[in-house]
């Protein structure tokens, strides 16, 4: 089964466009700092337009081209959807590059009425999705490749060779470069490269263009590989009474935790988000969600941060059907009693989770640094739950624990000021240490730093603040920027 335009009809079934195929639509993406087309759709290709053509000169021939920016990850999954979709006709189906998909329907056909009703029926629910297709059936996998792409349609059994003797040698699976060097002999079709004699050949291509033709003719293997389904972790638990009380349903969820969390042991998973459903018996449903700081697969652990989502479901007249999925599973490998750990442990995890089911895990913020000498960007914030504590905090001298935008305050000279007012507070000035240049990254815009290099001072004020302050002497000014502890 191949799918030409697979990517662009992906689009299209999301596109509000008059008519599924009306206008020149094409998807565009940056190959060598150029815009180009990688798919097209028949309208496009129609007025002349191909793959790899640059963006500028398909809008000289066709400015009405639609064009929307291509997106690989998605097709990906799109193409895994028809996978599972394909395994309707057949159990052995695997993806044959970014736009195919390759049946072993050996034994099979018969359950649809026969190899030609079977195709049919593929076409058929294909262009009632809005998706081109064309496929090709035979005896191997090459041959069949070699119908679906150069010559749509069932090659007679045992009798492979008529069937692509007709097409050119680019049914072959063989890379541009070698199908040039034999037109370039005179060997264009499929038929003129299997009656040459095969010594010359392969001292000139090497083994694989005989090898693709011996696997298009069954004479080498060449097997369906497919693809496995990811796993699922699902469990449900059906309930003879309904149940309304809290307790009970926390009981329900720590017999399917248990059962949950020793499929995902035998995996070396962890669970990231959890989805407990509670079906209640009027037919509706409640969903509590639990999204965790870091994998984890421990019941124990898992079944407190349950009661707070719990406690404040709407039971109704009962519940009777727990049922619990991890939505989201990260590698968690078994680890060594007594290795290292992360900072924290699971201690600092499991609190982070339960402050995340609050306020959100993107809000609970650690700092990491950076690699910069300004101190204002030495540092970055990251969700603690998708992040990593790291080491690397240095600096040749001291930091004030706090930092703020730098404020402004009546004062003159290089020197510190013997008295300053701040934050309406008058401050005396006790002992300073300094000052520390700090020039600007001028490779950074920075509106903040206009006024170029600062000198920065540490001052203990009689009243017990110790301040970091500093002067710039391209425009002098005196400013207060953070504050120790």
């Amino acid at each position: 089964m191949w799918f030409p335009r697979l990517a662009s009809d992906r689009a299209l079934r999301r596109r509000a466009v008059e008519g599924p195929f009306a206008l020149p639509f094409a998807l565009v993406q940056k190959q060598a700092s150029a815009d180009r087309l990688v798919c097209l759709n028949a309208a496009a290709e129609t007025l002349g337009l191909h793959r790899g053509m640059a963006l500028a000169d398909a809008r000289v021939y066709c400015p009405d081209l639609v064009t929307a920016p291509s997106d690989p990850p998605a097709e990906a999954r799109f193409l895994e959807t028809l996978r599972r979709w394909a395994t309707r006709y057949c159990p052995w189906v695997g993806r044959d590059g970014g736009d195919g998909l390759v049946l072993d329907v050996t034994g099979a056909t018969h359950l649809h009425g026969g190899e030609t009703a079977m195709l049919d029926d593929m076409r058929t629910r294909a262009a009632r999705s809005g998706l081109a297709l064309r496929a090709g059936l035979a005896d191997t996998r090459g041959a069949a490749w070699a119908l679906a792409h150069h010559g749509e349609g069932i090659a007679a059994p045992g009798d492979t060779l008529t069937a692509l003797g007709p097409l050119p040698v680019t049914a072959l699976r063989l890379p541009p470069d070698t199908v040039t060097a034999l037109q370039r002999l005179g060997l264009r079709l499929v038929a003129d490269l299997a009656a040459a004699p095969r010594a010359p050949l392969a001292r000139r291509f090497g083994r694989r263009p005989l090898a693709r033709l011996d696997q298009a003719l069954g004479q080498m293997p060449d097997p369906v590989t497919p693809q496995p389904d990811p796993p699922h972790y699902g469990i449900r638990l059906s309930l003879p009474e309904p149940i309304g009380l809290a307790r009970d349903v926390m009981a329900g969820t720590e017999r399917l935790l248990d059962r949950l969390c020793a499929r995902l042991q035998e995996d070396e998973a962890g669970a990231r988000i959890l989805l407990l459903t509670l079906r209640r018996v009027d037919g509706d449903s409640r969903q509590v969600e639990l999204r965790l700081a870091s994998p984890m697969r421990d019941p124990a652990r898992i079944l407190p941060l349950f009661t707070r989502g719990i406690e404040a479901v709407d039971a109704g007249f009962g519940i009777d059907q727990l049922r619990l999925e991890a939505a989201r599973t990260e590698p968690l490998p078994a680890q060594q009693l007594g290795g290292p750990v992360n900072a924290g442990g699971p201690a600092l995890d499991d609190l982070v989770t339960r402050i995340g089911t609050r306020i959100g895990l993107e809000n609970v913020l650690r700092y990491l640094p950076a690699d910069s000498h300004i101190p204002e960007r030495g540092f970055s914030a990251a969700a603690a739950a998708f992040s990593t504590p790291e080491s690397g905090w240095s600096s040749p001298r001291p930091r004030p624990l706090r930092l703020f935008p730098p404020e402004p305050i009546a004062a003159s000279g290089p020197h510190p000021p013997a008295r300053f007012r701040w934050r309406a507070m008058t401050l005396a000035t006790a002992r300073a240490t300094g000052p520390e240049r700090i020039a600007p990254e001028w490779w950074l815009p920075d509106e903040s730093w206009r006024h170029g290099t600062r000198d920065y001072w540490r001052i203990e004020t009689g009243q017990g603040r110790r301040l970091w302050l500093f002067h710039t002497p391209a425009a002098p000014g005196w400013f207060v920027q953070g504050e120790f502890p």
